[in-house]
């Protein structure tokens, strides 16, 4: 696509460089002052029809001729290339819609994300670093564009609309993240994410706290309050400042060693029925155990010496991604 600012800056720069041209021209030819032949050469140009300054000699007129010739061809030269940038940037819109539409069609488990404002571009990106396959859902054409500048597939419509999640491949689906600033829209996109595929995973922004319940009801499984979170971890800040120095250290984007992951342990883990001792995790693998989630009863175990894993537990580790890949050695599958 044409770059706008360059093509604007020709137009500039031609235009100053006709104008210039014409005044020149007019001061060696009719021997006129600088101010009427700049006025002559600018009604010229511009062929606004305004009368003569002075009477012109016949090199004048020819002169005048040029210059009324060269002032059409900016005109037209103005007209071609917006034409030419309005035309790129509809063939390229319709491009991209087309290739977002095409790449939805061929995933599998993929994360809807409803809304790419703010939230919804700060839950992208640890997303699209983690390699998970995103479909952003916007009825804001500038957005819509921001994610495909992100290099995410991003379908341009009111994500309340069956048919429009269906064209974000809500069927096919893992999860889905309903991050508008509108609790009452999100509430609506819930209601058909979940009719539209009720195995999916819906996590739903709560602008407003009490309608956290609300989102629930509808089918939400987890609900989040970007305001409510952000002033508690200010909060913390104040109260324990190293402690969430420590958990800022990996929790936020920036390239750091240390990470934090869930894996579950399949049936063929060789860690089911050995002790956290027994396994000798650290040792063998350099992670830290800091938790597990135990599937069968839906709670969460801090892990002493003598806590036996069990099969379809989920770890929670800490470790550098060479520690975790150490991990991956003993069967444990990511999730």
């Amino acid at each position: 696509m044409p770059d706008p600012k360059k093509t604007i800056l020709r137009l500039i720069l031609i235009a100053i460089a006709a104008v210039a041209l014409g005044t020149a021209g007019y001061m060696v030819i009719e021997k006129w002052s600088f101010g009427d032949s700049l006025y002559m050469t600018a009604i010229t140009l511009t062929t606004v029809g305004f009368g003569e300054v002075n009477k012109l000699t016949p090199a004048g007129r020819l002169f005048t001729v040029l210059l009324i010739f060269i002032g059409g061809g900016l005109f037209l030269y103005f007209l071609s290339r917006m034409a030419e940038y309005i035309v790129s940037m509809n063939m390229e819109l319709e491009w991209n819609k087309m290739r977002s539409i095409n790449m939805v069609k061929k995933m599998k488990g993929q994360v809807i994300i409803c809304g790419y404002g703010q939230v919804g571009k700060s839950a992208a990106a640890p997303l699209k670093d983690s390699g998970e396959e995103i479909v952003v859902v916007d009825i804001n054409p500038e957005r819509v564009n921001a994610a495909i500048v992100d290099d995410l597939a991003a379908i341009e419509g009111d994500a309340t609309d069956d048919e429009v999640l269906k064209l974000a491949g809500i069927e096919n689906a893992a999860y889905i993240i309903v991050s508008t600033g509108d609790d009452s829209l999100n509430l609506f996109i819930v209601l058909s994410a979940r009719t539209l595929n009720p195995d999916l995973l819906i996590i739903a922004r709560a602008n407003i706290s009490a309608n956290s319940e609300k989102l629930l009801r509808a089918g939400a499984d987890r609900t989040v309050s970007p305001y409510e979170i952000g002033g508690q971890h200010m909060g913390n800040i104040v109260i324990r400042p190293h402690v969430t120095d420590f958990f800022d250290y990996f929790t936020f984007p920036g390239g750091q060693e240390i990470w934090i992951e869930e894996q579950i342990l399949e049936p063929d883990c060789s860690l089911i029925g050995k002790t956290v001792v027994e396994s000798e995790l650290r040792r063998r693998t350099g992670v830290t155990l800091v938790a597990i989630y135990r599937a069968q009863n839906g709670t969460n175990i801090i892990p002493d010496a003598d806590t036996i894993f069990e099969e379809g537990d989920k770890i929670i580790i800490l470790g550098s991604r060479g520690q975790l890949a150490e991990l991956e050695n003993l069967t444990l599958t990511l999730v």
